[in-house]
């Protein structure tokens, strides 16, 4: 009970830090009519902003987004920009850090301009900046699959919601027999709200939660919680862990003599470039639920891939979130060739079905939520370090972040 109003003050605290941000730093570019701050355009190019965690646990995932974003920005200067403009990047560094992360976003609206930003990764860092976009009707573009139940007119989620991973994750553990299951977790909002919805699921579909365990995000200590996971002798495992606190999870789950064919673990944070620095040899045959591989067959891939390589590095594997973000930038331009102008309300009326051959396959903005038609995939986990699919939805699924077409959801939200 204690922990639990610790947490909640300390979130209070986030989110009124966020809306003192919104509310102070340069006021040059700000409309006065409270239409929000507007982007600097006057000149022969115009900013955008990249928020990714470049220290800090969150930097084993957060660094190649910041990348890939960086690669289609070079991609659109190349072929002449957006609306005739080159796209001038600022990055700055959330340093996984909540608070850090509602000022930086303070500072790319208020004081650099920027049109857009691109970025953020953990839930917890999404709510800390949500605000700060709201107040000032600016646009995030949020790149990473999340738990859901939200949506902000001032966010697009290119990444994935509930239906179109967790769900298609709990489905396919079902489909392989799999009654029992142990859920393990970092202790912020995206595990806590993710497993509540894994828990009305498993009740209405003939599955039994054996435990429920969280630990602090970038804690190294796994020991108990292995342990205890064991001991369940659950079907399966879902994974909501995140950041560097794998490493350790997968060494522990290794040690105590569990594997992927005895006790398999589904993870929903874990892609090729977590897959690299955990180390295969603690990896190998585990599942993952993404709508992304670099093994995803296409053209559009294929480039992705190749550009990528060329850029960083033959050895830099990419995933879902690198690909989300890429292809993240990609549909704001669309949407503001569309609409004719950088002006985010007009960038936002005209984002309703703006469609990309992005290198997951097609996507399709979904105007009413802001979320984007994506297709799910289950892939298993190769001793080479790459993801192999083992199923996939068939078609992109459209997104439904308040489970609304799912009645055993009714009262999550």
């Amino acid at each position: 009970m204690l922990r639990s109003r610790g947490r909640l003050l300390a979130y209070s605290a986030i989110l009124v830090a966020a809306v003192a941000l919104s509310a102070c730093g340069s006021k040059t570019g700000e409309n006065k009519s409270g239409a929000g701050v507007t982007a600097d355009t006057a000149g022969d190019t115009v900013k955008v902003g990249l928020l990714n965690s470049l220290s800090g646990t969150m930097a084993i995932s957060e660094v190649t987004v910041r990348d890939s974003i960086k690669l289609a920005i070079e991609e659109i200067n190349a072929s002449g920009g957006v609306l005739g403009k080159k796209l001038d990047p600022i990055s700055e560094d959330g340093a996984s850090d909540w608070p850090t992360f509602a000022e930086k976003a303070s500072k790319l609206i208020k004081e650099d301009r920027v049109a857009a930003v691109f970025g953020c990764w953990t839930s917890a860092s999404r709510k800390a900046v949500k605000p700060v976009f709201e107040a000032n009707k600016a646009l995030l573009f949020y790149p990473v699959q999340y738990e859901g139940l939200e949506q902000s007119p001032y966010i697009f989620y290119t990444g994935a919601t509930t239906n179109q991973q967790i769900i298609p994750g709990l489905d396919y553990l079902k489909s392989q027999g799999k009654k029992t299951i142990y859920l393990v977790g970092s202790d912020y909002v995206f595990p806590r709200t993710a497993n509540k919805e894994i828990k009305a699921y498993a009740a209405a579909n003939g599955m039994t939660v054996l435990g429920e365990d969280y630990a602090p995000l970038g804690s190294t200590e796994f020991g108990t919680i292995v342990n205890k996971v064991k001991a369940a002798k659950a079907d399966a495992v879902f994974n909501t862990l995140n950041g560097d606190s794998n490493v350790a999870f997968f060494k522990e789950y290794k040690s105590a003599g569990l594997t992927a064919a005895a006790m398999p673990v589904v993870s929903v944070s874990i892609a090729e470039e977590e897959v690299k620095s955990i180390g295969t040899q603690y990896l190998a045959g585990q599942l993952t639920a993404w709508n992304y591989y670099q093994t995803t067959p296409g053209d559009a891939n294929a480039k992705f891939v190749k550009a990528y390589k060329a850029k960083y590095g033959a050895d830099k594997p990419t995933s879902d979130p690198m690909e989300a973000a890429y292809v993240s930038v990609y549909l704001w331009k669309a949407m503001v060739e569309k609409a004719g102008s950088f002006d985010v309300e007009k960038v936002k009326a005209a984002s309703d079905g703006i469609t990309f051959d992005a290198p997951e396959g097609k996507v399709t903005v979904d105007g009413a939520t802001q979320h984007i038609y994506k297709t799910a995939r289950i892939g298993k986990i190769g001793d080479d370090g790459l993801i192999t699919e083992v199923w996939n939805s068939g078609s992109p699924v459209k997104p439904d972040p308040y489970l609304k077409g799912y009645p055993w959801a009714a009262g999550l939200s």
